[in-house]
């Protein structure tokens, strides 16, 4: 493993090990980070704001970006999430925990800044160690006003007795983040960015700065000014991986040029991320849960090689009028026994279109000829997934029904919903024997900003001014590097013809599902587009936690367009009587 990259983690671990403050707000000195005498030698104050990066581990600030696919379009999970249930109320943990984590984050953030300017530290590192601790107050407070629209503002340590400000509104807490964001980009000893092997690679950058305020810009709708941010990543010398879709998250890729701003892990025990737990399955190493899956709806919106829009007719003439429990007969794998036909047969599909032999290879070949980063994303059925029992490595295909053949030939792929048939992640999850430890502590780092996602923003703030060949050659550089052709403008009996700027607009909105999945993107797009309801919920009640062919297992329910405004936890409101529900919801 790199040494800078330990050594950094392991100051976050000592950190954190010197106390972690478990009240919101809290700095009252139980524990070192939060009292003057943190920050009275060089190392404490080294951990002082490594404890504030400590924060991005927090499940929903950082760490865990994957988990919020579940609550977009892209993404699903085999859990009744109450979010997408209707089911929600004031008082659910999510919002509690979004609450909490992340303005635990900005008290340390807080106490950094605070603190700061009185340690024994040269005025370079002294000025470089401010900025990165405003940068990362700023992604705090970035993170809340995306869900909450309005939060209340903490610039100064205070005591959780006294935490009771009102909340600012959306803009002006925007105005907050952009300050600070600003004071970054201004401040001369904080570097563009860092580049492999650097030994403070991980920390915050302009780069990292000039994107984040970037967003802030396309909440806001000033398009121009967001333009003129990401157009300053790329001269920092931020560019796009070079190189196939899947091996950009590999470890050995991940300080790559393309990534901005990541959660840094190591393959040790409480400093790895745990995406391989909640992402792999019963084969991948270490025996995983499979928890999150890929939505059908956003499987089958990945185009053709061609850039044509993928239709099952096109594959499967006919399907699209059949009902989801007659599909069913096109995702059966070769060689059904008699007692299996039977049971399909009782479960409504029509086996009359059921091939003993080719049943398997006619599915396949709707997903052989899509956009690539489809299979580098996802297991498709009867496609192969490099795997591990134990140490011993073999290659799974994902069958239906399951056998439990998967310790011997043929290798069926197990998973923790057997009984069921799911789309499957690939990005994210190891191969083979060798790319984690252990299933609970993955080393590859989290990406929290990159590059294509800047790139892909530069082209809609663009398209959102005016209709240009900039802003489709942007979104070419991206769909090249995946493998799909370039859109064009000349001719129009061709799918890759882009009509204008509303169509336009669509397709930057289709590449950001594609090329982002799993980073914590989609979700967020989605309320800041105001398309959640559409995109999750097909405008209302009609859409759910799906199979593969679409039949629903648990159903979403939509109740109002006061869901883009989450809930201010219950608990915040009972302690802080200042706090204003958003409408809709009820303390």
């Amino acid at each position: 493993m790199k040494i800078f990259k330990k050594t950094f983690i392991l100051l976050i671990a000592i950190s954190l090990l010197s106390g972690c403050q478990k009240n919101l707000l809290d700095t009252s000195p139980k524990t070192q980070i939060g009292s003057s005498s943190m920050w009275t030698t060089e190392n404490l104050a080294d951990m002082g704001v490594n404890g504030v990066y400590n924060a991005l581990r927090y499940g929903t600030v950082g760490l865990e970006m994957y988990y919020f696919d579940d609550y977009g379009f892209t993404g699903q999970s085999r859990d009744n999430l109450a979010l997408t249930a209707g089911t929600i109320t004031a008082g659910d943990g999510l919002f509690s925990s979004y609450w909490q984590q992340h303005y635990e984050g900005i008290s340390r953030a807080n106490d950094a800044i605070k603190n700061l300017p009185n340690a024994p530290l040269t005025p370079e590192k002294k000025a470089r160690l401010i900025a990165e601790s405003k940068f990362l107050r700023a992604y705090f407070y970035y993170k809340l006003n995306q869900v909450f629209k309005g939060v209340p503002v903490y610039l100064e340590p205070v005591d959780v007795s006294k935490a009771n400000k009102a909340r600012e509104t959306e803009a002006k807490v925007w105005e907050t983040i952009v300050s600070d964001l600003t004071d970054c980009i201004n401040e001369p000893n904080l570097p563009g960015r860092y580049i492999k092997g650097n030994a403070l690679y991980g920390r915050a950058t302009k780069a990292a700065a000039y994107t984040l305020r970037a967003k802030v810009y396309m909440w806001t709708k000033d398009y121009a000014k967001a333009e003129a941010d990401l157009r300053q990543v790329g001269a920092l010398g931020h560019t796009l991986f070079q190189g196939p879709y899947k091996m950009l998250f590999k470890e050995v890729n991940e300080q790559c040029p393309e990534m901005i701003f990541s959660v840094q892990n190591i393959g040790v025990d409480g400093f790895g991320g745990d995406t391989q737990f909640y992402l792999g399955s019963r084969d991948s190493f270490g025996s995983c849960w499979n928890s999150h899956f890929p939505s059908p709806d956003h499987v089958e919106s990945f185009e053709n090689a061609d850039g044509s829009t993928f239709n099952w007719n096109t594959y499967i003439p006919g399907y699209n009028a059949m009902t989801p429990q007659q599909r069913v007969v096109f995702f059966l794998r070769d060689g059904l026994t008699a007692a299996e036909i039977a049971t399909f047969t009782a479960r409504g599909a029509d086996m009359s279109k059921y091939l003993p032999v080719g049943n398997e290879a006619r599915i396949r070949k709707a997903y052989e000829s899509r956009d690539p980063r489809l299979t580098a994303t996802v297991i498709t059925p009867y496609s192969g997934y490099l795997g591990a029992a134990g140490i011993v490595e073999n290659t799974y295909t994902l069958r239906w029904p399951y056998r439990g053949f998967d310790t011997s030939a043929p290798f069926d792929l197990k998973t923790d919903t057997n009984t069921k048939y799911y789309y499957l992640y690939r990005k994210f999850v190891a191969e083979g024997a060798s790319e984690t430890p252990a299933r609970n502590y993955c080393p590859w780092d989290m990406p929290l900003l990159r590059y294509a996602d800047v790139v892909l923003l530069l082209a809609e703030a663009i398209n959102e001014q005016q209709f240009k060949q900039e802003a489709i050659d942007l979104v070419n550089s991206v769909r090249s590097r995946a493998g799909q052709p370039i859109l064009q403008t000349t001719n129009a009996s061709l799918p890759t013809y882009v009509s204008g700027q509303d169509n336009l607009r669509t397709r930057i909105r289709n590449e950001r599902h594609w090329e982002l999945t799993l980073e914590g993107v989609n979700l967020f797009d989605e309320m800041r587009w105001g398309t959640w309801k559409d995109k999750k919920f097909h405008g209302g009640d009609g859409n759910g936690m799906k199979q593969i062919w679409g039949e629903i297992d648990l159903p979403y329910s939509w109740k109002g367009d006061y869901m883009y405004k989450w809930a201010i936890p219950s608990t915040e409101c009972q302690m802080n009587s200042n706090l204003v529900q958003n409408d809709g919801w009820i303390n």
